[in-house]
């Protein structure tokens, strides 16, 4: 048993519910029971208090039983903790700071890149992290009934160009089985998609989602699935989380990694360091390291970009290249994500 392996919080080991179902509506939403759970101070729970009025906090149990209690700086915690940082307008922040309002082209579809449409499956997520670039968008307005997804899917279809499908939300993982089975049945009859690629930070936060009828669905769809998760921190890859990252793997899945460079986290080539080994060793790709899109109430999370080329600058001199993710930036309206190089 290695390192990560080992490690277990004092908190506990987080209950096993019947279903993955049970576990995600069990989340902490209160920011009192998070600050009794962990043993914060009482002026966390006033901050948090303010704070959930813009955003409200969700924390699966399984990610709670990886923090340690009492640290306020905790790189788990601090990516779920509301503060009232929050609150302050910082110039340069916005609601959209990624363009996804100019992008789209149907209810629930967007196009940014050249071959591949971006589907908003769904506004819910296991967990509400403080830097979310989605945290405004207005999940309202997208589609929510079945026939209300006629629009995209027409769109898909006639647009032949298209080969790759990405389900983004919220998080698409947080569908039930026979609602996200519809979806990839239909967009597997489109004969000119390929690829299907999955966003989703629930194996991460929530690995009891991986369900056997979730692996079957994935690996016998005629179409290539791509699951990129979104880990930050070595911690987060241990017990259940890791248990789920190996079956995706052992399923013959493509997983990759998406990671946001973020204050306080992960800035330090140490902490990207261990988790580039650690998602090696579960046999998941690190793909991007992003620098944080710039979405009022996340301007604390910021680290400089200088800053982050000095920190990518040691992380390459000391992994195998495989091992190295993209160090990139989101511009509203560009092609693609800009390499910061």
């Amino acid at each position: 048993m290695d390192h990560f392996e080992s490690v277990t919080s004092v908190v506990g080991k987080p209950s096993r519910p019947d279903n993955w179902q049970k576990e995600y509506s069990a989340a902490i939403r209160d920011p009192g029971e998070l600050a009794r759970i962990l043993g914060l101070p009482a002026e966390v729970v006033a901050q948090a208090s303010v704070a959930v009025g813009q955003f409200p906090l969700r924390v699966p149990q399984s990610y709670l039983a990886r923090m340690s209690p009492g640290d306020l700086d905790d790189p788990l915690l601090r990516q779920v903790l509301p503060l009232d940082l929050e609150e302050r307008v910082v110039p340069g922040f916005t609601l959209d700071a990624v363009g996804d309002a100019e992008s789209r082209v149907a209810p629930g579809l967007l196009a940014k890149y050249h071959g591949r449409a971006l589907l908003i499956s769904t506004g819910q997520c296991a967990v509400h992290c403080r830097y979310c670039f989605r945290r405004y968008y207005p999940y309202d307005d997208e589609p929510r009934s079945q026939d209300d997804w006629n629009d995209a899917f027409s769109q898909i279809e006639k647009d032949t160009g298209l080969s790759e499908v990405i389900l983004s939300g919220g998080d698409p993982l947080t569908l039930g089985d026979a609602r996200l089975e519809t979806v990839v049945d239909r967009l597997a009859r489109i004969d000119h998609i390929t690829r299907l690629r999955i966003h989703s930070r629930l194996p991460i936060v929530l690995p009891s989602r991986c369900t056997p009828r979730l692996l079957q669905m994935m690996t016998e769809t005629r179409l290539k699935v791509v699951v990129v998760v979104h880990a930050n921190h070595a911690r987060e890859l241990v017990a259940d989380c890791a248990d789920a990252l190996r079956q995706m793997v052992s399923a013959g899945l493509m997983v990759l990694n998406q990671t946001v460079l973020l204050r306080g986290v992960n800035d330090s080539a140490e902490a990207l360091i261990a988790l580039s080994e650690r998602l090696i060793d579960l046999g998941v790709q690190p793909y991007y390291l992003h620098q944080l899109d710039r979405v009022a109430g996340t301007a604390h999370f910021e680290v400089p970009e200088q800053r982050g080329r000095e920190i990518m600058h040691e992380v390459r001199s000391r992994l195998p290249g495989y091992a190295v993710p993209q160090y990139v930036r989101e511009q509203a309206g560009a092609p693609y994500k800009l390499p910061i190089v």
